[in-house]
């Protein structure tokens, strides 16, 4: 098997462990009236009625999940998935809706769930699934904000280069609904929410803007996200104005940790970027290499995520002996776009780390988003080696060009080098692998 096929084995490895129904059936048990999450247990039978909403890529499949496991028990509820991401339930409606941008089924989707909401009380139980892409699927307009002018920020803040714990601090503050403003409409209800992953660290109030968690950031802390990254005369007026009246004071906070219903609150972690990169680890071992987790928090700048990697694969080249090796990152890199070319943030590594490795036989590079998707693109990342600079050069692409225009996806049109897994109902940000033969290497 050539080092293409296998880096895309050991990726899909990682993808599978991280999908909806696979969590939930390693994670959560129900006997005896009691659902089991981790270290949560929760009787149902102390509960009037059963609720579940959700919203993120994979909440469909988080639903299609719980359903197998509760069916009948559930009174109903509804999911807000992306386009292309749903899943055919009996008991959950569903909303396809935009993401990154959000858009008019969004707002539908939402006010759907808000309907749920209000029909629960005290002594009902309210399952919330959350996943990554829900910051954008949860949608509401804050007084004087239009859905376009909502969109417009939006795009500004992901073309920007901030990384998502700064964007989700600005969408935070223009909703009524995240940074715990949700579990504080539900209460006195309890709540039980299940979390899929798709930030560093893990930090409960970024995933998806922490609706059902306590929020510590303020509208200072978004006046100042869009002021390090020159937002503040580019965003509509009404979002800088909305956000202006918030830090003096005139509009109430996202909710903190004193409120009440936090007590009513529990916040489990089903899943994340580590749990993939572990499977994706036992599948490189399978296939002969030696492998290691180097990291799972890789972020920032990708030129400067491209030079880590390769100082990586020095470093581990130069001090292992052995023949076959495989290095694991994961986590989610930034990227600033300029020019009018197509493609995502792995692509654009996958083009940068091509540049690196040119001429350099037996390593092979993959970057792929675990979702399926990567940037407004078809294909999910990219996959390359020592020879797809040359080869491209032969097909008549400019590598150098396309770097500065930031078109990878064509790039990796022509050297054919996409990897297009369609949408995988799963979010754990991304996986990149190299995978080193030290015996072709040696023989330059």
């Amino acid at each position: 098997m050539d080092q293409r096929k296998e880096a895309l084995e050991i990726f899909s490895a990682g993808v599978d462990s991280v999908l909806p129904d696979n969590l939930i059936n390693n994670h959560i048990s129900f006997n005896d009236s009691v659902l089991t999450c981790q270290d949560v247990n929760c009787r149902l039978t102390d509960y009037h009625h059963i609720y579940l909403i959700g919203f993120g890529k994979a909440s469909a499949g988080m639903a299609h999940g719980m359903e197998e496991l509760l069916g009948d028990r559930i009174t109903g509820g509804h999911i807000i998935t992306k386009y292309g991401h749903s899943f055919q339930l009996k008991h959950i409606t569903i909303t396809e809706a935009g993401h990154p941008v959000p858009d008019e089924n969004g707002l539908i989707g939402t006010k759907k769930i808000l309907e749920v909401i209000k029909k629960a009380s005290s002594g009902d139980l309210i399952i919330v699934l959350i996943s990554g892409g829900g910051s954008s699927l949860l949608t509401d307009l804050p007084d004087g904000i239009s859905l376009e002018d909502l969109a417009t920020v939006n795009r500004l803040l992901v073309n920007s280069g901030a990384d998502i714990q700064a964007i989700n601090c600005v969408r935070k503050h223009l909703s009524q609904l995240k940074g715990g403003q949700l579990a504080k409409l539900a209460y006195p209800a309890s709540m039980l929410t299940l979390i899929l992953s798709d930030v560093i660290g893990d930090i409960p109030e970024v995933i998806a803007s922490g609706p059902t968690v306590a929020d510590p950031s303020t509208f200072r802390d978004a006046l100042d996200v869009l002021e390090k990254y020159q937002l503040q005369t580019h965003v509509p007026s009404s979002v800088s104005n909305y956000l202006q009246k918030g830090e003096s004071g005139s509009l109430p906070e996202t909710a903190k940790f004193e409120d009440p219903c936090f007590l009513l609150t529990r916040n489990v972690l089903l899943g994340n970027n580590l749990t993939a990169l572990k499977h994706a680890r036992i599948k490189a071992v399978d296939l002969g290499y030696y492998s290691t987790i180097v990291s799972n928090n890789v972020s920032g700048d990708v030129h400067v995520v491209a030079d880590y990697i390769l100082s990586e694969i020095k470093v581990i080249f130069l001090n292992n002996q052995v023949s076959k090796i495989a290095l694991l990152f994961g986590g989610e890199p930034t990227v600033q776009y300029s020019g009018n070319g197509k493609g995502g943030r792995n692509q654009y590594l996958a083009l940068l780390m091509a540049q690196k490795l040119a001429g350099i036989p037996g390593i092979t590079f993959l970057s792929a988003g675990t979702d399926g998707s990567d940037g407004p693109t078809d294909a999910t990342g990219a996959i390359c080696d020592g020879t797809t600079i040359l080869q491209a050069i032969r097909m008549g692409c400019d590598p150098n060009e396309m770097t500065k225009n930031f078109d990878s996806y064509h790039f990796f049109e022509t050297t054919g080098g996409l990897i297009k897994t369609g949408p995988t109902c799963t979010n754990v940000m991304d996986l990149m692998i190299a995978l080193i033969d030290k015996r072709l290497v040696d023989q330059e």
